[in-house]
């Protein structure tokens, strides 16, 4: 028992599901960690490549999964005055950043990893939730048509 007494024992319960802003911020994380592992690679002059597992039929009409690539679209892409733009996604939808504004200006690629992680953070911290639950209205109101 002197093992079990070194520990802190909490009665507490698990939730049965997240709140729905923490999935879109989960959501949202993961695609920003996609895209900061996509910005780190082209840096270090490598490829980056996530794989996703699909169920499909083979010929005998047994079902099997297998791995495939998945399509990771970078989010930046050089303006005409030569800096790096960055524009935040949520899904198919820009997120908008601050009032009428959507994209962040970069001096140069070499910043994208560090604004990338910045802005990570402020996900984390809750910093864009209005700005999410925006663009997944407007993604979900699509959806609906």
């Amino acid at each position: 028992m002197s093992t079990l007494a070194n520990l802190k024992l909490v009665n507490a319960v698990k939730p049965a599901a997240l709140p729905p802003i923490v999935q879109k911020r989960n959501k949202l994380m993961k695609r920003l960690h996609e895209q900061i592992e996509l910005a780190t690679a082209l840096t270090e002059g490598r490829d980056y490549t996530v794989t996703k597992l699909r169920t499909v039929k083979d010929d005998d009409g047994n079902t099997k999964t297998v791995s495939q690539p998945k399509r990771v679209k970078q989010w930046w892409w050089t303006a005409a005055n030569g800096k790096t733009c960055l524009s935040v996604r949520y899904g198919a939808k820009v997120i908008e950043l601050a009032k009428g504004k959507s994209a962040i200006e970069l001096n140069n690629k070499d910043e994208l990893v560090e604004t990338l992680q910045t802005l990570k953070a402020a996900v984390d911290e809750g910093e864009l939730d209005a700005a999410i639950t925006a663009a997944s209205g407007e993604v979900r109101s699509r959806l609906k048509k």
